[in-house]
């Protein structure tokens, strides 16, 4: 069995003043795909660098307290792959992947484009980047897990106010549509959705720090396990954890039945 959790943690030190690191060893993951950093390498603790049994890659943003991505894994990779070769994009820290023999896991963080129109029109760019990167790794014969916080919810039934965001980034019928292509025209798969088809509120894994959303579970699901066909058929059960509050997010957990 292998075990991938990505989780947006809203600031690696936050997360771990949090108990993210008392949580983690009980895990038993091969995998955590780790997004929103908001460090660089010197702020990090040994704990947080390397925990027991995993070796740390990370992506940094230039940005003190900003962006960032990383990877924790049991196994020594052949090759660690930071950034999409695009220097604005790659000043960001929104991109890391792990190769190994036929298989790459990636941690991917897309922009946000909620502060204004300058930050939609970066994710746009990222997203036309983005796709053109993903053909390549679809057409590259490669087992691929390609984990993150997409910020985009993909359809209706991903977000509780769909009604009241449709005009709101995240939602946005462009962004959507670019969703629907990567799975429709790249044949990549949501995971999650595969194994889940239906779920609702159990979805989640995003909540807004205003009023009551998580309460409610006024929530969206954002964090994405995307696979190739080949292995996100081995996907055999999928959970959110919210038994404890690391961040704005919970973590997506994902069992595949499969090695590396």
């Amino acid at each position: 069995m292998l075990r991938v959790i990505s989780a947006n943690l809203n600031g690696i030190r936050s997360a771990a003043n949090k108990g993210f690191f008392t949580w983690l060893p009980e895990q038993n993951a091969d995998f955590i795909c780790l997004q929103e950093l908001k460090a660089q390498a010197d702020n990090l603790t040994d704990e947080m660098r390397s925990p027991s049994g995993y070796m740390g890659y990370f992506h940094y943003a230039e940005k003190k307290g900003y962006s960032g991505v990383g990877i924790y894994a049991r196994k020594v990779p052949d090759q660690v792959i930071e950034g999409l070769g695009v220097p604005e994009i790659d000043a960001e820290g929104r991109y890391i992947e792990l190769v190994y023999d036929g298989f790459s896991v990636i941690s991917v963080y897309l922009p946000s484009g909620s502060s204004g129109d300058h930050r939609q029109a970066a994710k746009y760019s990222f997203m036309d980047v983005f796709y053109g990167h993903l053909q390549q790794l679809a057409q590259a014969g490669r087992r691929v897990i390609l984990c993150g916080d997409w910020n985009i919810a993909h359809k209706e039934i991903d977000l509780k106010n769909w009604k009241g965001n449709l005009k709101n980034s995240g939602f946005l019928p462009e962004e959507r549509a670019w969703l629907t292509r990567v799975f429709d025209e790249l044949s990549w798969v949501d995971v999650y959705r595969r194994l889940y088809p239906e779920a609702t509120g159990d979805a989640y894994t995003w909540w807004s720090n205003r009023g009551q959303a998580r309460a409610n579970n006024v929530g969206w699901r954002i964090d994405y396990q995307i696979a190739t066909p080949d292995i996100a058929a081995t996907a055999t059960q999928a959970s959110i954890y919210k038994e404890q509050w690391f961040s704005d997010h919970a973590p997506l957990i994902i069992d595949y039945d499969t090695q590396v």
